[in-house]
Formats: structure tokens, C-alpha cells, sequence
């Protein structure tokens, strides 16, 4: 579910149905994938993954002991699809921990690139809270803005002239101040 309800930015641009919910439900989830990442949540990349008939050992740039626990119901993505979904963890080592999979070849040890995702229980529901839902409409109205504007450019309200940086870094530092007691430690802030 997106940050931004559909209803909420076609009310905030004065649209009404002059477009259609899927047009407008895209800005909303490109505002949740430049928001979302920054926000801290109780996650880790797995920067590699084997297996073994129908165990699945699952790889971590930092110790992870303090995070996972045996018998913890973790959702794993971008992963492979004998990874893929909710699993429970069956055992935790210093680097890795291991999952029951489909029975399958026997893979070795080999990187995910992108990484994937190992996401435990969150305890913050993003969508609650007033700051985060001001800054994902402040983005969504800000890619709005750069989809619609000639050359997909933002325009001053004094001169009327282009910004050519309406997408680029600075789209997320609109917003900073709103989510900074929310950014994880562990985000590319800049």
C-alpha cells in the first residue's frame, strides 16, 4: 500500500477524474520507492545465497546475530524464487542463516546482485505517521509537477524558467527535514 492514497493526490492537485487512478497510483509508488528506502526498517541485504537439497543458507555483509533469531518468520525478496516469500529461519550463524526451500539442484555460495532483502516483523507503520505522509504527497506532487511541466521541468513561480534539477538529488532533501527522525543509519544520505 502506498504512503500517498490516490484519493489523497488527486485532491491535493484539484484533478478530480481528469485521470485515471492508475496514472496517478504510478506517481504515488514512484514517491514510495524514493521515500521508502531512506526510512528505517528492520531489514538487511543478503549479498549472497547456496543451497543444499532443501536447505537455504542465506549470506550478510555484518554480523546478524543480533538481529535474526532461530524461529523467526522473515520475508525474503529479490532473492531467487526457492528464496523468495516468508520464511522461518532455522539456523543463525555469524555471517548467514539457513531456511527450508524447495527441493532443488544444490547450489554453491554465489553473490545476489542487486542484493536481496531479508525484512523481520516492523514494528512502525509508515503510513501513520503525519510527517511521512506530508513527505511522500510533497514528492508525489514534486514527480507530478515533472511529468506534466514542459520538458518535464519544474518551473519558478517569479521568472517562470526551467529548473533542470527537479528529479535529481535535491527531490529528496525537500523533504529531509520531515523524515529525519525516521532515516536509517544505514541510508545513502546525500
Amino acid at each position: 500500500m502506498a504512503i500517498t492514497s490516490v484519493a489523497t493526490l488527486r485532491a491535493a492537485l484539484g484533478v478530480g477524474t481528469l485521470y485515471t487512478d492508475a496514472t496517478l497510483q504510478s506517481v504515488c509508488d514512484s514517491a514510495d520507492n524514493v521515500l521508502l528506502p531512506f526510512l528505517w526498517k528492520n531489514d538487511l541485504p543478503i549479498v549472497a545465497h547456496s543451497s543444499k537439497s532443501t536447505v537455504g543458507t542465506l549470506y550478510f555483509d555484518s554480523d546478524i546475530r543480533d538481529t535474526f533469531y532461530v524461529g523467526q518468520s522473515v520475508t525474503i525478496t529479490n532473492s531467487g524464487s526457492r528464496f523468495n516469500g516468508t520464511k522461518t529461519i532455522t539456523a543463525v550463524g555469524e555471517y548467514s542463516f539457513t531456511i527450508a526451500i524447495t527441493a532443488g539442484a544444490n547450489n554453491p555460495y554465489h553473490t545476489i546482485q542487486p542484493y536481496g532483502n531479508a525484512a523481520a516483523e516492523t514494528y512502525t507503520d509508515f503510513t501513520t505517521i503525519p510527517a511521512i505522509q506530508t513527505a511522500s504527497l510533497l514528492l508525489c506532487e514534486a514527480i507530478w509537477q515533472a511529468r506534466q511541466a514542459p520538458s518535464g521541468q519544474g518551473m519558478s513561480v517569479d521568472g517562470f524558467t526551467p529548473s533542470p534539477f527537479t528529479m535529481s538529488n535535491t527531490l529528496l532533501a525537500r523533504v529531509r527535514g520531515l523524515i529525519a527522525p525516521y532515516l536509517s543509519p544505514a541510508s545513502q544520505i546525500g
